[in-house]
């Protein structure tokens, strides 16, 4: 009887093998479909954080640019000139008022609308009578 047990027990083991088989090979098919699908969203990470990067590095050398100018003499000169109406030494500071009081200041331009003289008919109408 354990013997045929036994039989019995090898058979249904054969026939539900393949289908453990297939259910593993069914588990490493997903696992291994995930694991691609991190690596391609791992690379376009690592995509964007080149483009940020680019992107950051092209700002600096702007930045940078910004700050040699910022430094340099002639930025100083005219940030003087300028915003706290400094002048060198024989130099006259003319401070203008603003623009909008300019324009009140100046003086009106009255345009005259061209007038055709009047026909030779009239003329010799107001001539006689």
């Amino acid at each position: 009887m354990m013997k045929k047990r036994s039989v019995e027990i090898e058979k249904k083991l054969k026939r539900y093998s393949n289908y453990i088989l297939i259910f593993v090979f069914g588990l490493m098919l997903l696992s291994l479909v995930r694991n691609l699908l991190k690596i391609r969203q791992a690379d376009e990470k690592i995509r964007q954080e080149k483009e940020r990067i680019k992107a950051l590095q092209e700002e600096n050398k702007k930045l940078t640019e910004a700050l040699k100018e910022v430094k340099s003499e002639e930025f100083v000169e005219k940030q003087l000139r300028n915003k706290l109406g400094l002048a060198k030494e024989g130099e006259v500071v003319i401070v203008l008022p603003e623009p909008e009081k300019l324009r009140e200041l100046a003086p009106k331009i009255v345009e005259e609308e061209e007038v055709l003289p009047p026909p030779n008919w009239k003329k010799w109408l107001e001539l006689f009578y």
